[in-house]
């Protein structure tokens, strides 16, 4: 098994004890690790976990769930909608800033990467958190979901409030994982295929609104120029 692909930081492990074992969480690792051993599988193994290293558990504030990583050569880095700096924003990521544009004001990054979210307590996190090359959707149901609906869960369990954003009918599932004392936006997803629903929707606005109503500090939507150094 590749080290670096089981690394998840000691504040999530700590926040998901308990849920590890019980979804078989090491053989889902050596799963991915021999489907990476066959051929090529996004992100690469060591930013499969790059969400969790970028928000830390008792940081996160909000959330907003992906379906699974971009299966294009250099796309996915382990936050889901982003993309590093220098690669082209993918069209579901175009749309989410042009609806940023349109709600808030924020001008439209020159680059793709969203670690300015996740810096401030966003949890850009996809269901399932790899993919083989040229295959959407190849990894779902390996065991990846286990992991993240537990992930859901226990930041549904903390005493603080969070903002779950839920993008199209896959997201909007999770919603029954999610206690009441928390807020849920819900919408279309960014898709082309869903992107006249989506525009319009004002989710972030909406988000911060809720984290006002509840005495927490906003999120500073506007990506800095030429994305984290």
């Amino acid at each position: 098994m590749d080290a670096m692909l089981s690394a998840l930081p000691p504040d999530w492990e700590e926040a998901l004890r308990g849920d590890l074992q019980r979804i078989g969480f090491a053989a889902l690792l050596e799963r991915v690790a021999a489907e990476r051993a066959a051929g090529e599988v996004f992100p690469p193994a060591d930013e499969t976990f790059t969400a969790f290293h970028a928000t830390p558990f008792a940081s996160t504030r909000v959330v907003i769930l992906g379906q699974d990583p971009y299966h294009g050569p250099g796309q996915a880095h382990g936050l889901a909608f982003s993309v590093k700096p220098g690669v082209k924003p993918p069209p579901s990521l175009a749309n989410i800033y042009r609806e940023l544009r349109d709600d808030v004001g924020a001008t439209i990054p020159d680059h793709g990467c969203l670690v300015g979210w996740a810096k401030q307590g966003v949890l850009l996190l996809n269901a399932v958190l790899t993919v083989r090359s040229g295959e959407a959707h190849s990894h779902k149901g390996i065991g990846w979901e286990g992991l993240t609906d537990a992930v859901i869960r226990a930041l549904s369990a903390r005493a603080e409030h969070v903002v779950f954003v839920l993008w199209g009918n896959f997201a909007r599932k999770k919603a029954r994982l999610i206690d009441a004392r928390h807020t849920i936006i819900e919408g279309a997803h960014p898709s082309p295929l869903s992107a006249k629903a989506f525009m319009g929707s004002r989710p972030f606005s909406k988000v911060n609104e809720a984290l006002r109503r509840r005495g927490q500090a906003e999120i500073d939507w506007q990506l800095v120029a030429g994305g984290p150094s």
